[in-house]
């Protein structure tokens, strides 16, 4: 990369234990991964942990230096997967290795509406220009900090990555509310999406 360190390299990264050998860059290896189906965990040689990170703001970086092109983070982002543990790994064909996230993979940082009441559709962009719409296999839930009362509003991408909803785009999700009762009968205010509905507010008593 222009001005950066050398691309990820797959094969020359060393894990825990010693040096884990394996064929192809992390642009050939990820590249043959696209659309392709992902292999059972035991065939896969393990390199450990890949010195990769993903900061909270959505910056990934290698080796200390931010990756720039945003094509190629958008490659890495299509063999990014997370295990029941909440590890992240980036698996390939030819090999996985474990990076580091600081809180979720995706930044949420538009959102659009259309349609009115539990009809409407709620449709996000993360910050690698991917759409998701809320609903069942994509639900919004928001994590309130016992002290503060701060929320962290998140949606759920694929596979168990989450985007974390950037300030601005929960404050606009905030001016669609409406009070809802929920199945206890509590008055809740949240969103509605493609008829689920999704609260924003902690339960009472929480």
């Amino acid at each position: 990369m222009d001005g950066q360190p050398d691309s990820p390299s797959f094969g020359d990264t060393k894990s825990r234990g010693g040096a884990k050998a394996a064929t192809g860059g992390a642009h050939d290896a990820a590249s043959k991964d696209a659309g392709s189906e992902a292999k059972s965990g035991p065939d896969w040689p393990t390199c450990g942990d890949f010195d990769m990170k993903i900061a909270r703001d959505g910056t990934w970086s290698y080796r200390g230096s931010p990756i720039g092109r945003k094509r190629l983070v958008k490659l890495f982002s299509t063999v990014l997967r997370r295990e029941a543990d909440g590890e992240y790994w980036l698996v390939t064909p030819v090999e996985r290795g474990r990076i580091e996230v600081e809180d979720v993979p995706f930044i949420a940082e538009e959102l659009r509406e259309s349609g009115a009441g539990a009809e409407m559709v709620l449709a996000f962009r993360t910050n690698l220009d991917d759409w998701v719409e809320a609903d069942t296999a994509h639900p919004l839930r928001v994590l309130h900090d016992a002290d503060s009362g701060e929320p962290a509003p998140y949606i759920l991408v694929r596979d168990g990555l989450e985007a974390r909803l950037a300030r601005a785009v929960f404050y606009h999700l905030v001016e669609l509310a409406v009070p809802q009762r929920d199945e206890e009968g509590r008055e809740r205010l949240g969103v509605w999406s493609k008829g689920s509905f999704f609260p924003l507010d902690p339960p009472s008593g929480s």
